[in-house]
């Protein structure tokens, strides 16, 4: 059985590399029949947080990631972790390093000097087990794998790049263990993927190297390397690493802006895959048509408008019964009836659910205006709003076709002259709903109460 994992580290909240990351292991895990895991790698102590435990996992909840079996954490595979590393060093297969910080920066520079690339120049690794014992108990040291060598390779499976092979003399030997004790991120994730029996792990190319490391790792300790897909990274508008500068979001922003959670995993999933059609407008369907192997293995660029398209289009796909929660924080004075039929009104007219306070006017006369509604009216002026008035009034009961053709009688106005001032007096904005469901909606005291609210504003 095939299974994926995502494994967030919880220190901060989830942002939009973390649900691409999450979301191509679950689509591919759906796809196939297998599972999905999500795996806290909580061993950094001082960052790690139980609010971002809870925040996480809320999050991929609203996006509708679930996740199969209990939540795990890596912590509570803290001696598997210490046992890899005593198996590692006994077999010569990691060791002390206690060359300091200045120390390991003049080799950089020096290296950098000789044209050659930084690595570590293995000044610790020939040292003997009872030396190093010996200064271990008053020196300050880190844990290194001895992965470079003269001869040999390292090969990572990869269904995107097909097999990549890493040449060890042009790897480094990694730091596994920081001078506090605490592990990196290498040794602890490759640990844990053989245990929890993770069989694929969808990924960053920016990961490459650490999976030939990982690889090389597990296999020296009896594992097998899950298969990975190293994709291409997700980059800002500008072509940058995304941040919040180059507009990444954490996803409690998204939904405290009102973002619909499939509009965010629509414009994820189709990104570095092309042939993913329109159609698919539920999760299921997208994993119907997911298919790895046309995930790009190059960088492709975040849009924001492409995320709110969706959002746009799903918003106008909604029952209105689905559309009253979203709208209701925004009008918490309108009772459950109206509410439902203003709903009816506007659902084609707004793009988020935030955009009702535009026709906040069609519930209450005394709502203020659009910015620009107000010249509107103040061109038409008093006189025309009464000779309106006037002809509403007459007809007792006329529809928007009847209404305004006495108005175009009374007044002589025609065309935007006509429509955009009585649009505005009734609905407080330009653009909206067709007039003659807003005529029905309003009834005959509201719209004499919006003319006689215009008479009074054009006169001011």
């Amino acid at each position: 059985m095939i299974i994926t994992r995502f494994a967030p580290s919880p220190t901060g909240l989830l942002h939009l590399g973390n649900v691409r990351t999450a979301l191509l292991n679950w689509l591919y895990a759906r796809k196939h029949g297998g599972r999905f895991l999500l795996r806290f790698e909580d061993t950094d102590r001082d960052r790690s947080e139980q609010v971002f435990i809870d925040a996480i996992q809320q999050d991929l909840h609203w996006l509708g990631l679930n996740w199969d079996g209990d939540v795990l954490f890596q912590s509570g595979h803290a001696v598997k972790h210490r046992a890899a590393l005593d198996s590692l060093a006994a077999q010569g297969l990691a060791y002390r390093c206690f060359c300091s910080e200045s120390q390991l920066g003049l080799d950089r520079k020096l290296s950098a000097a000789r044209g050659l690339p930084p690595r570590y120049v293995g000044r610790c690794r020939h040292l003997s087990v009872d030396e190093a014992e010996v200064r271990a108990a008053s020196e300050s040291f880190v844990w290194r794998l001895a992965v470079h060598a003269d001869e040999g390779a390292v090969t990572v499976p990869d269904l995107l790049h097909g097999d990549v092979v890493f040449a060890r003399r042009d790897l480094d030997d990694p730091v596994v263990v920081r001078s506090d004790g605490s592990f990196t991120f290498l040794l602890p994730n490759a640990v844990d993927d053989a245990v929890d029996g993770i069989t694929h792990v969808l990924r960053g190319d920016d990961h490459l190297t650490n999976s030939a490391y990982q690889a090389w790792l597990v296999g020296e300790l009896g594992y097998a390397a899950p298969v990975y897909l190293h994709h291409g990274l997700l980059l800002g508008m500008d072509g940058s690493k995304l941040s919040k500068r180059s507009g990444s979001h954490s996803v409690a922003e998204l939904r405290e802006e009102g973002l619909l959670p499939l509009a965010l995993v629509q414009a994820m999933a189709r990104l570095g895959h092309p042939n993913m059609p329109d159609s698919a407008h539920d999760a299921m369907q997208l994993v119907e048509y997911f298919n790895a192997a046309h995930v790009s293995t190059s960088s492709v660029r975040w849009s924001d408008h492409e995320m709110w398209r969706w959002h746009t289009r799903l918003l106008h796909e909604l029952d209105r019964a689905s559309l009253l929660p979203l709208i209701r924080p925004w009008l918490p004075e309108v009772d459950e009836a109206r509410l439902l039929s203003f709903a009816a009104l506007i659902e084609r007219n707004i793009e988020r659910a935030g955009d009702v306070v535009q026709f906040r006017r069609l519930l209450d006369v005394a709502a203020p205006l659009e910015e620009e509604a107000l010249p509107v009216m103040r061109e038409a002026g008093a006189a025309f709003y009464r000779q309106a008035l006037a002809a509403w009034q007459e007809l007792d009961g006329a529809d928007w076709r009847s209404w305004t053709a006495a108005v175009r009688e009374r007044t002589g106005c025609k065309g935007k002259a006509l429509f955009m001032p009585l649009r505005v007096a009734l609905s407080g904005a330009l653009h909206g709903p067709e007039m003659s469901d807003v005529v029905s909606f309003l009834g005959s005291d509201e719209i004499e109460a919006r003319l006689g609210s215009a008479i009074e504003q054009a006169e001011s």
